[in-house]
């Protein structure tokens, strides 16, 4: 209870409050674009937190991340457009309703389902995140080393087009992670000669490039591209008797996302997906799916939101990012001098309940936010793109530049925008990129560590039981794909 106390002291300054508030409304506004993305958003956010104390800056990113994945069913529903990767789902639903002339009935269903998803996931994650990282302290750098491993072989089951090109981003970020000076051996590799990369190439410019510029140049095709979009004037929230109805559909996807967000390298998107399906699967009505059904936008709302929250208890508690979002997240507590794990958990276990409670805030907000700002964040998706874009160029050669005060990041940060843009044109997603350069480096260093603790000698990592359990889910992980295809052939 103490330590709850102190984390909501943490926050109780009204500069810590504010700026929760105004992640949450740039959160639910990116979301609400189509184009961009929380990713985006975090990644243009990290450099302009420098100046924060750690907490109300991780605050204020983890409270975005939530209203980023909520803002992303606003144009789902209205334009057909997803805001956000996790909304795919919601759209299948949601614009039908909205077309059926009753898009704030749409957004009612989707504000509840994401409300109570989201707080579902939080109450899971203040409980498990302790646990597991109590169990986490007993790990040597053998056992992180196989956890690291088994988090990159679940890049394959990432959203995107294709099991392959995940794992092909996921290792390219891997290998960027290895440019700079080797701790341990004092190897220079990958430099060419560059002074400025012996520490390696910081987490900022290759973000920003990759989520931010990436989709700008993307975008760039698609500026006289005309959408048909329905404005909502107001909000409709269901009602109770609707409620009762969806109670089944909300708590069963709520379970399902916080199950995949805890899952390393997973996520919103695939919990959005599995929600939408399950909730098609178990309906008394599934041929209403997909003609604007409410449990269509119930299911893949709550799930999605639901593993917002997931996604923090292995990024805080083990250091292994459950999302691509928080992926970017352990960035900015690495950037802030955080070692992010049970140790950190265990010795500032308020740091945790001020993430917790600032989440909290923002899922909370989100009633506020879609009762009072329906009609206003509705009109957000007529913002000309032709507006839109220069600016996010502009945060993006300060952000790159302000990092660290070098123009060499801002070239990083516009070749990787350049790699972006032909990742998206060619079906190879962005996250598997960061997550392999985030987990790359923690391979690197619990490998070394351990051959220097056994000797050179692989084969003794084996002693360990825990070694033995992630090998063993590494080899189902990466050899599940393969299964499933041939159980679709039969």
């Amino acid at each position: 209870m103490d330590a709850f106390i102190q984390g909501a002291l943490l926050l109780s300054t009204p500069e810590n409050i504010g700026l929760i508030a105004a992640g949450v409304l740039i959160g639910v506004v990116v979301g609400a674009l189509p184009g961009l993305s929380s990713p985006m958003a975090i990644a243009l956010l990290i450099p302009f937190t420098i100046q924060l104390e750690p907490v109300p800056a991780i605050a204020m990113m983890a409270a975005l991340y939530c209203a980023g994945t909520f803002g992303g069913s606003i144009t789902a529903i209205l334009i057909n457009a997803p805001g956000a990767p996790p909304a795919v789902a919601t759209a299948l639903d949601g614009y039908p309703m909205a077309k059926n002339g009753e898009p704030g009935r749409a957004l009612g269903i989707a504000t509840i389902s994401s409300v109570t998803g989201g707080i579902i996931s939080l109450l899971v994650f203040i409980v498990a995140a302790p646990a597991l990282a109590s169990v986490a302290l007993e790990f040597g750098p053998q056992e992180y080393f196989a956890l690291a491993v088994f988090a990159l072989s679940m890049l394959a089951s990432m959203s995107g087009k294709s099991s392959i090109r995940n794992m092909i981003s996921g290792f390219v970020g891997v290998l960027i992670g290895t440019i700079g000076i080797h701790l341990t051996t004092g190897v220079e590799r990958f430099t060419f000669g560059f002074s400025e990369l012996d520490e390696g190439i910081s987490f900022i410019p290759v973000l920003i490039g990759l989520f931010a510029m990436g989709e700008m140049l993307s975008q760039s095709q698609t500026l006289n591209k005309h959408v048909e979009r329905i404005q909502a004037k107001a909000m409709r929230l269901p009602t109770m008797a609707e409620l009762k109805s969806l109670r089944g559909t909300i708590l069963r996807s709520s379970g399902i996302g916080t199950f995949i967000g805890i899952l390393p390298a997973e996520g919103s998107t695939v919990a959005a997906i599995i929600g939408y399906n399950e909730a098609k699967r178990f309906s008394k009505t599934p041929e209403k799916f997909g003609t604007g059904h409410a449990e269509g936008i119930a299911g893949p709302e709550a799930a999605n939101n639901a593993a917002a929250g997931g996604a923090m208890v292995p990024t805080l508690a083990l250091g292994i990012p459950g999302s691509g979002s928080t992926a970017l997240i352990l960035a900015a507590l690495i950037m802030h001098g955080l070692r992010p794990g049970p140790y950190l958990l265990n010795e500032t276990p308020e740091f945790l309940y001020a993430i917790f409670i600032a989440m909290l805030f923002a899922n909370l907000a989100f009633l506020g936010i879609g009762l009072v700002g329906a009609k206003f964040f509705s009109m957000i998706t007529f913002i000309p793109k032709q507006f839109l874009w220069p600016a996010v160029f502009v945060f993006s050669m300060i952000g790159a530049y302000s990092g660290s005060s070098s123009f060499i990041d801002v070239w990083i940060m516009m070749g990787f925008g350049i790699v972006g843009f032909f990742m998206n044109r060619h079906g190879f997603s962005a996250a598997p990129l960061v997550m392999g350069l985030i987990l790359g480096a923690m391979v690197e260093e619990t490998f070394s560590q351990s051959m220097i603790i056994y000797d050179n000698n692989f084969m003794m990592m084996f002693e360990s039981k825990i070694v033995i359990l992630f090998f063993a889910l590494t080899v189902v992980s990466l050899t599940s794909p393969f299964w499933s295809l041939l159980r679709g052939k039969k």
